[in-house]
């Protein structure tokens, strides 16, 4: 194996020689090629001879062409040859060509750095609890109500905290209205801060058709800037009452919102979920974690080229998203006052961690020897083409031979780095840790 190359940080420097023989026949083809663009007096369009064209164009005229037309294929099997995980383009040097001799050609390029990992079998994560807890469940039926409240007018009290009021108002500042001051039949929960600090408060103890003055003073930072810190006083009138009533849980209530005929089966049905999404959830805080430990115990000279790599990654992917959204990256960038170089420059610390992991797992995938049977694949695709076509079963057939047949290299590499992350995760340690219990929240959430 010929390790004829220099080695300097994650750049790799060696010689590529092209034989004379060679690139005199490149030559003689990219004549033959090229050879109808060229107009000579005396001879037919494409008919003036190799040798012609070299004295009046000069006699190397074809060479760089040549050079050109052998580079790619000479560079691929030097890279082979050498065994190179190259992760750039070359940068490519000439010699000065003396005809009818070899030409040498300096390249230089990016490889995957050399990556040490340390002790990744025995890795310490924090429990993370699968247990379903009756809050939980407390939570969700809690939810459900909310969803089935039903809004009730009031007509014979003044207005309470928690009431949902109709109100019109004008505001005005030193006797003068202003721009977005002023609305009608909007609706206000009493209580939740949702207005101008003060401003709710006074409209309790109101009664339905009283107008009245409500004197507030605007908040020292306010979106509006004109607005900061000064007196205001809003002219209002209340036009209704509401309030909501919620549903009593019992087993009326179970059977109007779905399938179920008592509390207690509706109640064993929400554990079930919820047991569902606390493994989920559980196992994606153990995975980020031991993504994080992974990073503490590995070395390695991060390439430049490969972050930014990433990085282009992730602005190409906020680009699509603004775009659905009917925002272009221009826009979002000035909603943020800032630009796109400061913008990459945030996401750069991200950006290392994802390639120090990638790098990591690679290492971890090599050191262990994964690897994915057909069988696999097969299974995995037809997951895949189940999600996509569901039971149009000649759709579903179709991809699945295209995904098997074509090797889809980036399930494949899905799929062993599911392997290595499995690997981690049955040899970890999982060690009691302090902090905020937030899964109970987090797996109401992805539910």
């Amino acid at each position: 194996m010929d390790k004829s190359y220099e080695k300097e940080n994650n750049t790799v420097r060696f010689t590529l020689v092209l034989p004379a023989e060679d690139v005199k026949k490149a030559e003689m083809a990219v004549y033959k090629k090229n050879k109808q663009y060229f107009n000579i007096p005396g001879f037919r369009k494409g008919k003036a001879p190799k040798k012609l064209i070299e004295n009046m164009y000069g006699k190397d005229f074809f060479v760089e062409d040549a050079i050109n037309e052998l580079l790619p294929e000479a560079y691929g099997k030097k890279v082979e040859e050498l065994e190179l995980d190259v992760i750039d383009q070359p940068n490519v040097d000439i010699d000065e060509y003396k005809s009818g001799e070899d030409v040498e050609v300096q390249i230089e390029v990016d490889v995957v750095p050399d990556v040490e990992v340390g002790d990744y079998k025995n890795l310490e994560i924090a429990k993370v609890s699968e247990e379903v807890t009756d809050e939980q469940i407390d939570r969700r039926i809690e939810q459900e109500r909310q969803k089935n409240a039903r809004r009730i007018n009031i007509d014979d009290r003044k207005a309470e905290d928690g009431d949902i009021v109709s109100i019109d108002y004008v505001g005005r500042v030193d006797g003068e209205e202003f721009e977005g001051g002023a609305a009608e039949d909007q609706e206000l929960e009493l209580g939740s801060g949702t207005f101008i600090p003060g401003f709710e408060e006074q409209i309790v103890g109101k009664e339905i058709g009283e107008t009245f003055d409500v004197n507030v003073t605007f908040p020292e930072k306010y979106q509006a800037k004109e607005l900061e810190g000064k007196d205001a006083v809003f002219t209002v009138t209340l036009k209704a009452i509401s309030k909501e009533e919620l549903p009593e849980v019992n087993d009326d209530f179970v059977m109007d919102i779905s399938e179920f005929d008592s509390l207690d089966e509706y109640k064993d049905h929400i554990r079930e979920e919820l047991s569902e999404a606390n493994k989920s959830f559980a196992r994606q805080q153990k995975e980020e974690e031991l993504m994080e430990e992974l990073i503490k115990i590995t070395s390695v000279d991060v390439p430049e080229v490969m972050v930014e790599r990433v990085i282009d990654e992730r602005v190409s992917s906020y680009s699509q998203n603004f775009q659905q959204q009917g925002i272009s990256m221009d826009q979002y960038l000035r909603m943020l006052n800032t630009n796109m170089e400061d913008f990459r420059d945030s996401l750069k610390d991200d950006a290392e961690k994802v390639v120090i992991t990638r790098l990591a797992m690679d290492e971890i995938v090599r050191q262990e020897d994964f690897d994915v049977s057909e069988e696999e694949i097969k299974e995995e695709a037809e997951k895949i083409a189940d999600k996509y076509f569901g039971q149009d079963e000649k759709q579903k057939e179709e991809m699945i031979k295209f995904m098997v047949d074509s090797q889809d290299e980036r399930m494949k590499q899905d799929l062993i780095y599911r392997k290595a992350v499995d690997f981690l995760l049955e040899n970890a340690k999982e060690v009691e840790k302090e902090e905020e219990d937030t899964q109970e929240e987090e797996a109401d959430h992805e539910e």
